[in-house]
């Protein structure tokens, strides 16, 4: 692996959650609670929280950490429509010979710079 992280680094990544992420995340996972397919006053969806919390494991993916536990705290909704912007820090990368520990935190803002999302996650990276 070339790419090995280092503590303190951190990733970010950034997207615009769509109406049809919305309706194929609730085909997914069968959650048709209604606060999630009638519109707001603006027209938009609420995103399911746990598609939000889809940002900080595309980060995790992009590192190839194969989760252990991960911790959210949903903030204040999102919506369809909203630029979220979530940065994943490493807190601790622990290199052993076969696999590195890591343990990682998220912030995860809207548009607005409001907080929508915080949590944690740790795993390792099979070398």
């Amino acid at each position: 692996m070339s790419d090995v992280p280092t503590e303190g680094e951190t990733r970010t990544y950034t997207r615009t959650f769509t109406e049809r992420d919305v309706e194929q995340f609730a085909d997914l996972s069968n959650d048709r609670g209604t606060h999630h397919e009638e519109r707001d006053e603006e027209g938009r969806l609420i995103v399911h929280g746990l598609l939000t919390a889809t940002l900080p494991t595309k980060v995790g993916g992009d590192l190839n950490v194969l989760a252990r536990s991960m911790t959210f705290e949903f903030r204040r909704p999102v919506y369809t429509g909203e630029k979220i912007e979530c940065v994943v820090t490493l807190d601790s990368v622990d290199p052993g010979e076969r696999r590195i520990e890591v343990g990682a935190s998220m912030t995860c803002h809207n548009e607005s710079d409001e907080l929508v999302l915080t949590g944690e996650f740790d795993g390792v990276i099979f070398r």
